[in-house]
């Protein structure tokens, strides 16, 4: 790899095109199973005759998967190489797929989806490793921008194709569409990557991965049972919410005591950090909680096919796109906070018209803020990231991008649990007697019926829709700590990034 390293100024050699080719295709796989899934919410609640706090958990279930991996990935690297991690990522990724697709209940599903989740989760830090690796210092930039091309085409496609392969084949053909992407992807990764050596350099944190995942698990958990058992005072919710919180409290407690913990919550201590920590906890979980119900919205209430919504949803990601470069770039030039507070306000501007969303809303005016909450989307969680960097020594920065990155996607997770208890509550005292089963039972009734019922049913999504500006609202206020200011010049700019560093671009970009 020290040749590979040295070669060319700044251009692509035969060796690294080809790296580059393989990372693009098990990039390609995991991202476009992050935006491909919710379109078919509606068709899994309808084919598995369960509720939306049920089957919200097959996109929970696989962020919670997620955040549990992402501290393992660095450590995981160095105990098997990053060739054999990619490669065991690609081979999770793909049983779990072929599980998924074969589900024969919800239940069944949501545990594919973990294992799924548990595999995807790794696959884009060990590429983007192994890409640094063979890039070297001075070609990291230009191979980081082509491999970021399928990341920022993934919010386009996913719901499109999603809503194709439901509406004319099946749903479960948005897991096996894997298959074949994920089989070429082994094959060449086994062909072409680089061997590596392992290189063990600190032990895991086995205990504190025993109170970290089954605490998030346990509070996600008691969180959607609101709804079904009787609300926020039932037994069914607060125990397992208390024992979650205790275990995240005894994780803390446990970290500030051990010299490798899981996650470093030293890092919180900075001011900045925390800040950062704070705005993309709540950015998440009112942004990613909110693209759980704009295809619902669209299926339930307009009648809209699953492809129909994937179209609808387009100028989201074309939103994110037009952004997410020119805001890297303001960032380096008037500092992230700036940045920030725009792409919060743009997302709040763009989620008031679905706070107010009727049965008969126009699509234009829903498309126009589906495409403003993108560019504010692709303006807000990697510069505040980028807030976080700037107060940190290099040595830092990895281990803050573990912790970042499990924030947003816990964040994620608890939104979409959130909001889907929110939206089941409103769905079933706006429903006609006898109705159970909440968006299940909104997408069975007959025509004539639901056309009656349409209103009220939109009323349901705007209530939902108004909690993600509540929170959104919130996170404006660590938004405002955040520095206002150009980044001074890094003290060693001729080192390269740790290896975990690449991966925040790679996850962040798509979101959940």
């Amino acid at each position: 790899m020290g040749a590979t390293q040295g070669t060319g100024r700044g251009g692509f050699d035969r060796t690294l095109t080809t790296i580059s080719a393989v990372v693009v295709l098990g990039s390609i796989m995991s991202i476009l199973d992050t935006t491909i899934v919710n379109v078919a919410i509606d068709s899994l609640a309808r084919d598995f005759h369960t509720s939306l706090a049920t089957i919200q958990w097959v996109s929970t279930g696989y962020m919670l998967a997620l955040a549990t991996v992402i501290p393992l990935t660095g450590w995981a690297a160095d105990r098997f190489g990053t060739k054999r991690l990619y490669i065991i990522s690609i081979v999770l990724f793909l049983a779990g797929s072929a599980l998924s697709g074969a589900a024969w209940s919800a239940g069944s599903l949501i545990g594919f989806r973990v294992l799924q989740g548990l595999g995807g989760g790794m696959i884009m830090p060990a590429g983007m490793t192994i890409l640094t690796h063979a890039a070297g210092p001075r070609r990291v930039g230009r191979v980081m921008s082509v491999v970021g091309v399928p990341m920022m085409l993934g919010p386009i496609v996913g719901p499109i194709l999603g809503g194709w392969l439901v509406d004319d084949i099946s749903w479960r053909w948005i897991f096996y569409v894997n298959l074949p992407i994920g089989g070429l992807a082994l094959v060449a990764a086994l062909r072409f990557l680089p061997r590596d050596e392992p290189q063990p350099t600190q032990r895991l944190d086995l205990l504190g991965l025993a109170m970290l995942s089954p605490g998030l698990a346990a509070f996600v958990y008691g969180l959607a049972e609101t709804t079904s058992s009787g609300g926020f005072g039932s037994a069914k919710a607060v125990v397992p919410m208390a024992i979650g919180l205790a275990l995240i409290a005894t994780f803390v407690w446990h970290s500030l005591r051990t010299e490798t913990p899981l996650i470093d919550v030293r890092l919180f201590r900075n001011r900045t950090v925390t800040a950062a920590a704070l705005t993309t906890f709540l950015f998440g979980t009112a942004f990613f909680g909110a693209m759980l119900l704009f295809p619902l919205y669209y299926q339930t209430v307009r009648g809209a096919s699953a492809l129909s919504a994937g179209l609808l949803l387009a100028p989201q990601g074309l939103g994110a796109v037009l952004t997410m470069p020119i805001a890297g770039r303001m960032v380096d030039r008037i500092g992230p906070g700036r940045v920030v507070l725009t792409g919060l306000g743009l997302v709040l501007v763009g989620m008031l018209a679905f706070a107010q969303v009727a049965a008969d809303s126009s699509y234009l005016l829903l498309g126009v803020a589906l495409f403003v909450m993108g560019m504010g989307m692709g303006s807000t969680m990697m510069p505040a990231m980028s807030a976080a960097y700037q107060t940190l020594e290099r040595a830092a920065i990895a281990r803050a991008t573990t912790a970042l990155n499990i924030v947003m996607r816990v964040g994620g997770s608890i939104g979409t649990a959130l909001l889907a208890v929110v939206l089941q509550h409103q769905l079933s005292g706006r429903l006609p007697a006898g109705s159970a089963g909440g968006i299940g039972a909104a997408r069975n009734l007959p025509a004539t019926l639901r056309a009656e019922v349409a209103p009220r049913l939109a009323e349901a999504f705007a209530h939902t829709f108004r909690w993600s500006i509540v929170l959104l609202a919130l996170a404006l206020l660590p938004a405002l700590l955040l520095p206002r200011h150009k980044a001074p010049p890094p003290p060693t700019p001729d080192s390269p990034p740790s290896d975990t560093d690449p991966s925040v671009d790679a996850q962040l970009a798509v979101g959940a």
